[in-house]
């Protein structure tokens, strides 16, 4: 595995932005909530696996970051000086840490509680901004390493695909051991004593191994926040983590409530999987999906909002002004005011031998884990919207060569002209307008994918060993039971589409723009009716659910 730095004895040049050095002034204002101690060659301020860790930063001597110390392929990653500080964005996030930092020799550090350093962010945006800054690209490098876990299985185990899609869309950093193309899989195998029967196998920290694990039992092993007890109350409940619900939260922790947020697979939606989305307000030169997301969950944290990933709303009771929101664990969680912010999600191709070919090579996503699944390889693109645009101009970077399958006469019917600007002319990508997928060609892997002609009728066959979708959205509104009345393709109607308002407990009868059909519960983003589809649309609905739930609490309490 390639390393940032060999050498233990100079500090890793920052040619990135990733390590920064403090100044004077900085150092003074962490040193007012921090603890100055002393540390002898060879100490471990920290180690893989260690939860609830400290913020360091370097006042004199060395201090590496190892992965794997005291491991056979153990590797430095990072050397640090003084004014430098260790961490990366799991720290922020309480994760468990997943390499160790070793002073290299004799020297000073000054530790400071996660806590400490999350109430001076607030305080001083500007040094803020340098640690998330700073901690949001070491991310980006450890997950390009491989640094981190280690998932071994088949190419065409369902379950190694899940493992490997949860590290992915929650920015776990891991790598991928294929048994199927990698020696080293079956010989680390051997050397573990595991059949390549028992696959799929992650092994975290050097040392634990989890055989098969469901995704809540992983993330529990990675320090991810899981759910409050049976019964655990909050006064705000957003369902759903993408650019809605992460703004729903940020607003509403900040407004004093005590949020609490949930989501079944990662923070970030179907816009955390974008490789870069263009035209978000503020970010001329785009901004990955990942990378907003992490940085809304990281503010939301700021103000005191909780996260629990994974954990699947399964249904929802109004009882006596509050809401009982159940799991798919059998957790029950309650909350004054609730936000579904659950989303959509993309629609299946109705082709046969589908289900067959989604375990190990059709794609609702694509992001760079996906990407390095495909590099080099040809690919099919299925769809005609933004997601779709967005998804061509990124894999055209590693695919082998891109066919994008339009089912409209035109890519401008549903698609921004900017991305078609991109996408025309580009090297390796074929545009199929006026088509569709009728027929998928393989064996275990997809081999090809049959095209016909919707104007001809005439079929073609397009080399294919991986097929994205994007075909269009579904909503996720199974688990509302009818507490919340939806519109014909099941999306929830709110404000005066749902319907007449009930008068609440004072007698107002006013239903506020983002209201449900049910008092106090709201919907924000693509699940909700009318949607304008567009990541700034979500972020503006989750700000105004809660300025509504603010005026409904304030009609509804008591005088």
């Amino acid at each position: 595995m390639p390393t940032i730095h060999t050498s233990e004895t100079a500090e890793t040049p920052d040619i990135s932005g990733a390590y920064p050095r403090l100044a004077d002034t900085q150092l003074e204002a962490l040193q007012t909530r921090g603890t100055r101690r002393a540390v002898d060659a060879g100490e471990a301020l920290f180690s893989a696996g260690d939860r609830d860790c400290d913020f360091f930063v370097v006042l004199s001597g060395l201090v590496a970051v190892v992965e794997g110390r005291g491991l056979q392929d153990e590797q430095v990653i990072s050397v640090h000086g003084r004014g430098r500080f260790l961490g990366d964005v799991g720290l922020l996030a309480g994760q468990a840490a997943l390499y160790s930092a070793v002073a290299t020799e004799p020297g000073e550090v000054l530790a400071l509680p996660v806590t400490r350093l999350r109430e001076l962010v607030a305080a001083d945006p500007g040094l803020g901004d340098l640690i998330v800054r700073a901690c949001l690209i070491r991310r980006s490098m450890l997950i390009s390493l491989g640094v981190g876990i280690r998932i071994i299985g088949s190419r065409y185990s369902p379950d190694a695909r899940r493992l490997r899609d949860f590290a992915a869309r929650n920015r776990i950093p891991a790598r991928w051991l294929d048994l199927e193309a990698d020696p080293a899989a079956e010989a680390l195998l051997d050397r573990l004593g595991v059949r390549p029967e028992d696959t799929p196998l992650v092994i975290l920290y050097g040392r634990q191994l989890l055989r098969n694990p469901a995704n809540a039992d992983l993330a529990r092993a990675l320090g991810l926040p899981a759910p409050g007890p049976a019964g655990a109350a909050c006064g705000l409940l957003v369902v759903g983590s993408g650019p809605a619900g992460l703004s729903a939260a940020v607003y509403g922790a900040s407004e004093g409530l005590d949020t609490v947020v949930l989501d079944q697979i990662a923070a970030g939606g179907q816009a955390g999987t974008s490789s870069l989305i263009e035209n978000y307000l503020g970010f001329p030169s785009g901004i990955s999906g990942a990378e907003l997301a992490e940085r809304a969950a990281l503010q939301a944290r700021k103000f005191g909002a909780r996260f629990a990933i994974p954990a699947e709303a399964s249904a929802i009771a109004a009882d006596d002004g509050r809401f009982r929101v159940q799991l798919a664990d059998q957790t029950t969680l309650t909350a004054q005011l609730v936000v579904i912010a659950t989303g959509a999600a993309y629609r299946r191709l109705d082709v046969p031998r589908r289900e067959h070919f989604e375990k190990t090579s059709i794609y609702y996503a694509a992001s760079p884990a996906e990407a390095a699944l495909c590099h080099g390889d040809p690919v099919v693109i299925v769809g005609g919207g933004n997601s779709a645009g967005q998804a061509t101009v990124f894999l055209a970077r590693y695919a082998g060569s891109v066919t994008l399958v339009v089912l409209e006469d035109d890519l401008s019917e549903h698609m921004s002209r900017y991305l078609i600007s991109q996408i025309e002319g580009r090297p390796g990508v074929r545009v199929l307008c006026h088509s569709r997928v009728s027929e998928l060609v393989g064996d275990q892997m997809l081999d090809g994918v049959v095209i016909t002609d919707r104007h001809t009728g005439e079929r073609s066959t397009v080399p294919a060993q991986s097929m994205f979708v994007f075909i269009g959205t579904a909503p996720c509104t199974g688990w509302l039971g009818g507490l919340a009345a939806l519109d014909d393709q099941g999306f929830v109607r709110t404000g005066p589409d749902a319907g007449p308002p009930a008068a609440g407990p004072d007698g107002n009868a006013a239903r506020s723009l983002l209201e449900t059909s049910q008092p106090g519960l709201f919907a924000a983003g693509d699940v909700r009716s009318g949607s304008a589809r567009r990541v700034a649309a979500a972020v503006g609905d989750g700000a105004m659910a809660i300025r509504l739930a603010f005026e409904r609490m304030q009609a509804t309490s008591p005088r």
